[in-house]
């Protein structure tokens, strides 16, 4: 809190400033600060209000030792001064009598003998009030199955009684008579207990997320799995990083255990750390700690303890660790409440938890479904593919032997001799072999650092690539290998064309791939005594040069020099049966034919080529062919083909590693068919799967990009929860939430996040995300467009929380943006909405700042029609005057509604297939206001009778129907 609040209107703010914080720290130090302050006001009132918002903060943020004292000092001011209570806050006291004995419950430090006293205490009050005692008897029954005692008859005394209104509220109550149903192992009525909860109908401030993450097992047990991905999903965002929650948060740890999701499971306790160090709860540390040892347990068990996992500050953690770390104090923590309750029963409950098999294999819980191997500090070794690559040989110099044979024919088992070759290199005692077929150590370490540059260069890092060809390149010179020399130093070459080009528009990039090829080209023509496969190789580099020279330019005489290039690299490795180039030299041919629009030729030359590869080979070049085949059937606009041919590639892309296979490529082309061809979720499939090949490879900026992408569909198909959770795991990435990647990348994912929490009804936490956003992307001054959609649609949320004031200090901030770079349509459509919603919101109050948004939006109209702007949809005139006419209805002016909606009937003109629904609400609108509101029933009905059978004409029935059903009302009426 900046300042203190100096008089008690500034504390009134501050409480209600405060109250907009989630629960935690911060907002716990601010209520106390607050409570402060308002001891030293000769004000009764405002310190009530200030110790009610403190236990709150206290209640919510998990310090039940802290609730009960603030409690204390509020019943005593309710004893000694009861008129300082209002209505609402003397049922707020009472309510709150719950709170503490729910506190009480929490701390094993507390006495039996003491809980009892204060539900005492609590009927007295009660009875003395004159309220009813079915609040008191459910928080018998609660300390009832809290101890392990018979509930059967605590059960029957609260759940027997009428409700009132000081029982919890009817989801919390619900939550209670589905567990007393669980914990009798009835699974099928438990769950038909919580149906109004989990079905949406009855929530609170901790439902539906409680009862969401206690009836996932039961979900899973009575075969409803699907339902329980959903709720799992639904319920773990509805607790995550809750101090009050954290019980919550180990059950959904729990789930992904037994479920096959240990991966996930890790992921979201690196997300709830926070709750090991501010759940000051035992009860909650109880429920959190043996969620979390079910989870490191399962880990363990298949053999990954020693992966890092995020546990208690202070220290780094193994799963192993953590796991031995959270036994010992759940353990204590379970004999404390035992001990003091003189039962068995929290022994008993954790003990089922950790003897629970798991109950599936595997479920797939997100969009990014990943295994514990996964998580391992190493990159990942992908799955075993299809073809098995032969022993690495166990001698050096026959280990360097194959390796350069093996790459010298291009093929993909090369690289485990590399690897293996790197590791030897890089040990302490490695001794080089004085063998003349191996060469000097000089050479061994030029092809490793080759290999490394091809890496890199397949990961698109172009400077990283061209680095290490010249420094290999100068060590082949050194180890007097002129053609070795050459090949790498043409690589090089090129590779730093490109980097140099990254930021350039296509001409610069064009003219690098000139200046490239012109320096391959002179190494070609001036390095003697090149052997036929160094030759290959640098004529291949001529002709990919000359191809994406000519892809990027489109120039008929780029592509004709390309076309000729490529045939010299055909009829060289032809010569001399370089089959890896020769197939080179076939897929830029095809290329080329597509460049030039002959996509036909370019199909066929590919057909011929598939018949020799599977009849020669070589057989690593089929997924990429199978590739190119069905991105020219797309081309051609046969979406059908191209699903068979990519689906083809990606099967046959199983056989080879990923990264030889270009797998992330294939699956990427084909989840855009897949949109073609009707199959979205199919497509979101193939997106997160590219995505994630693209990540486990090092190409991380694609990844992020594809990962965008996929979230986006995901939202777009309404699959909100999904959007989230994988938004969610991609923005927990070690590089993104430590601000390495892109900031504008990053901005778009959190941008669609914000837009996910905001379908998702999460107005709150997408209105923050949002705010944050729209600070941020004020700095921006290189985008000023993309801040002012940005700020925008933060007014919008703003508005829909009714806060108007800070709604119009962002969309000033966009219409400032919006000045520099024009937005017409967005920010008219934005202003529009944040009219409507304070008319409507208000009422008469708010019609001046919505008129005054209008006018905005008027002026928008304005300058779009001065720059020749032309709207995707109606115009920006036509839609301002609807608008005119919803704002005036809502603030009841509807005179000037009419006028308003009769222009915009107007701008519209007649009905027909595009405008019909836009016309058919206009219609309606005009209809109602006067109909019903002005009594001019009789020009109303010829309004409607005249609109409904133009609409019927259209086949527009859907739009028929309000129409017909408000002039059948109007009838009536009249």
């Amino acid at each position: 809190m900046p300042t203190a609040p100096q008089n008690t209107d500034e504390l009134y703010d501050a409480l209600q400033e405060n109250q907009r914080r989630p629960y935690g720290r911060a907002r716990t130090v601010a209520a106390e600060e607050l409570a402060e302050a308002a001891e030293r006001f000769e004000d009764p009132l405002a310190l009530v209000r200030a110790l009610f918002e403190l236990q709150e903060a206290y209640t919510y943020g998990s310090e039940p030792r802290k609730s009960p004292v603030v409690f204390a000092r509020l019943l005593t001011l309710f004893d000694e001064q009861p008129d300082v209570f209002t209505d609402r806050l003397r049922h707020l006291l009472f309510w709150r009598f719950k709170w503490v004995a729910n506190s009480l419950r929490a701390l094993p430090e507390i006495p039996l003998t003491s809980l009892r006293q204060w539900l005492t205490e609590m009927r007295g009050r009660y009875e003395k009030a004159g309220l009813g005692l079915q609040p008191y008897y459910a928080q018998t029954y609660q300390l009832a199955a809290h101890t392990g005692e018979d509930t059967a008859p605590a059960y029957e005394l609260w759940a027997a009684r009428t409700r009132t209104p000081f029982s919890d509220c009817e989801a919390c109550e619900i939550c209670e008579r589905a567990l007393y149903h669980l914990a009798a192992g009835d699974d099928a009525r438990a769950l038909r207990t919580w149906e109004p909860v989990l079905g949406g109908k009855e929530s609170c401030q901790e439902e539906p997320a409680r009862s969401l993450s206690y009836a996932l097992l039961p979900l899973l047990r009575t075969g409803d799995t699907d339902r329980a991905r959903e709720l799992h999903l639904a319920g773990y965002r509805g607790c995550r990083r809750n101090p009050s929650m954290a019980g919550e948060v180990g059950r959904h740890l729990e789930f992904c255990a037994l479920t096959g999701n240990e991966a996930r499971g890790l992921e979201l306790l690196a997300e709830n750390r926070v709750l090991f160090s501010e759940v000051d709860s035992p009860l909650d540390q109880f429920d959190f700690l043996t969620g979390v040892e079910v989870l490191l347990r399962r880990v363990e068990s298949l053999g990954h303890g020693e992966l890092p996992a995020a546990g208690y500050p202070g220290r780094t953690w193994t799963a192993a660790g953590l796991c031995a770390e959270v036994r010992e104090r759940a353990d204590d923590l379970a004999a404390r409440f035992d001990a003091r309750n003189g039962t068995t029963a929290h022994a008993d409950r954790r003990k089922a938890r950790l003897d629970r098999a798991p109950l599936l294999d595997a479920l797939e819980l997100t969009l990014r479904a990943r295994a514990l191997d996964d998580l391992t500090p190493a990159a990942p070794a992908p799955a075993p593919p299809a073809h098995q690559a032969p022993a690495v040989p166990d001698t050096v110099p026959e280990l360097i032997a194959r390796a350069r044979e093996l790459d010298e024919q291009g093929h993909p088992d090369a690289q485990p001799c590399w690897d293996r070759l790197r590791t030897l290199v890089a040990a302490r005692d490695y001794t080089h072999p004085e063998d003349p077929a191996v060469g000097p150590f000089a050479r061994l370490r030029a092809d490793l650092l080759s290999d490394e540059a091809a890496d890199a260069a397949r990961r698109d890092d172009d400077a990283q690539a061209a680095a290490l060809y010249a420094e290999a390149a100068a060590l082949y010179e050194a180890a007097e290998l002129p053609g070795e020399a050459a090949v790498v130093h043409a690589a090089a070459a090129l590779a730093r064309s490109e980097a140099d080009c990254e930021a350039a528009d296509a001409e610069e990039k064009a003219e690098g791939l000139t200046a490239g090829h012109a320096h391959v080209v002179r190494l070609h023509e001036e390095t003697p005594g090149l052997t036929p496969c160094q030759e290959g190789r640098l004529l291949r580099m001529r002709a990919s040069a000359l191809c994406l020279r000519a892809q990027l330019t489109g120039n008929e005489e780029h592509l004709a020099t390309a076309a000729a290039e490529v045939e010299l690299l055909h009829t060289y490795a032809t010569r001399h049966d370089l089959s890896v180039q020769i197939s080179a030299a076939v897929l830029l041919r095809a290329g080329t034919h597509a460049l030039s629009g002959d996509l036909p030729t370019a199909l066929t030359v590919l057909d011929a080529h598939l018949d020799r590869l599977r009849q020669h080979g070589p057989a690593w070049h089929l997924p990429r062919t199978l590739g190119l085949r069905g991105r020219f059937r797309m081309g051609a606009r046969d979406a059908q083909a191209a699903y068979a041919e990519l689906s083809e590639g990606i099967r046959v892309a199983a056989e080879w590693p990923a990264r030889v296979a270009d797998t992330a490529n294939l699956h990427g082309d084909l989840a855009e068919v897949c949109m073609h061809v009707g199959r979205p979720d199919e497509a979101l499939r193939h997106l997160t799967r590219s995505a994630e090949l693209d990540l486990r490879h090092g190409k991380r900026t694609g990844a992020f990009c594809t990962y965008s992408n996929a979230a986006q569909l995901s939202l777009d198909l309404g699959r909100v929860e999904d959007a989230i959770a994988l938004l969610d795991s991609v923005l927990a990435e070690p590089d993104v939430a430590a601000g390495e990647l892109d900031d504008r990348l990053t901005a778009q994912l959190r941008l669609i996040r914000a837009r996910a929490l905001h379908a998702g009804e999460d107005l709150k936490a997408a209105t923050a995300e949002f705010v944050a956003l729209a600070a941020e992307s004020a700095e921006w001054d290189d985008d000023p467009g993309s801040h002012a959609m940005i700020a925008a649609e933060t007014a919008v949320l703003l508005a829909e929380a009714g806060d108007f004031d800070r709604a119009a200090e962002a969309i000033g901030q966009a219409l400032a943006a919006h000045s520099r770079a024009p937005r017409y349509e967005q920010l008219s459509n934005a202003l529009r909405e944040i009219a409507r919603l304070q008319a409507e919101q208000q009422g008469a109050d708010g019609l001046p700042g919505a008129l005054a948004r209008l006018a905005d939006a008027d002026r928008m109209a304005d300058e779009a029609r001065a720059a020749g702007y032309e709207p995707r949809g109606r115009s920006l005139e036509t839609a301002l005057a609807y608008e005119h006419g919803r704002v005036n209805a809502y603030a009841g002016e509807y005179e000037d509604a009419l006028t308003a909606l009769e222009k915009a009937l107007g701008g519209l003109g007649e009905p027909g297939p595009e405008n019909a629904g836009e016309w058919a609400e206009c219609v309606r609108l005009a209809g109602v206001v006067e109909g019903i509101y002005l009594e001019r029933t009789t020009p109303a009905l010829t309004r409607l009778d005249a609109a409904i059978p133009r609409l019927t004409a259209l086949g527009r029935t859907e739009e028929t129907e309000p129409l017909t059903a408000l002039a059948a009302r109007l009838r009536d009426e009249k």
